[in-house]
């Protein structure tokens, strides 16, 4: 069974504050394909233009770090085919990982239930954030990857520090932020996919991220 796990991505969506929402364009119509190609074939090619942090996106270290890996320079391995954890948080918005967990070479994915406002305004105030000592712990246990299904990773006051992104992206541990669906996924498992094109010179880019649950 395989389990979506990505927002869709539609023209003018808001994923977080301040960021300019997706423009979809055409740049060769059905219509238009008609006078260049043979009588019966037609296509359709489109544009779109948006921010790197649209829906649902990965981090890689060149997002905080200047001289860390960005999309094209960490391997695939590192994205796709992981064995993957969910954490269910509790109440409150700080999540703590439970140290007792396995979770050297997994994908540990938060779930807090808050894509349930994904879209609209509640999403964008109060939402779940990883506790930076679970993310210190998570960097030294060897996680593979993390993701959460709520706004940010990080709490997010006005000019606020992001420490989880600082440690786990300093460790070389890629982030999935703005998950959703993960609700029906089982504790573990599963083998989780969200691998992005190969962009030269950026950190950040939405990914089309599911579950392979046996």
């Amino acid at each position: 069974m395989i389990v979506e796990l990505s927002h869709h991505i539609v023209d003018g969506m808001v994923t977080y504050p301040g960021i300019p929402g997706p423009k979809l364009g055409v740049h060769l119509s059905r219509e238009d394909s008609r006078e260049v190609y043979a009588p019966g074939t037609e296509f359709h090619i489109a544009t779109i233009t948006l921010a790197a942090n649209t829906g649902t996106y990965l981090d890689t270290p060149y997002h905080r770090y200047p001289d860390g890996p960005d999309l094209s320079q960490v391997p695939v391995s590192k994205l796709a085919d992981l064995p993957g954890l969910v954490v269910r948080a509790g109440a409150g918005r700080e999540v703590v990982i439970d140290e007792d967990l396995d979770v050297r070479g997994r994908a540990v994915l938060i779930h807090t239930g808050w894509d349930r406002h994904f879209g609209t305004d509640a999403y964008l105030h109060g939402h779940p954030y990883l506790a930076p000592k679970s993310a210190q712990w998570l960097a030294e246990q060897g996680a593979a990857l993390v993701g959460i299904d709520s706004l940010n990773i990080d709490d997010t006051p006005p000019r606020g520090e992001r420490p989880a992104h600082t440690i786990l992206l300093k460790a070389g541990i890629p982030l999935a932020e703005h998950l959703t669906g993960l609700a029906a996924l089982p504790p573990d498992n599963f083998r989780f996919h969200a691998a992005p094109p190969m962009v030269a010179g950026m950190g950040t880019f939405p990914v089309r991220a599911y579950a392979v649950v046996p």
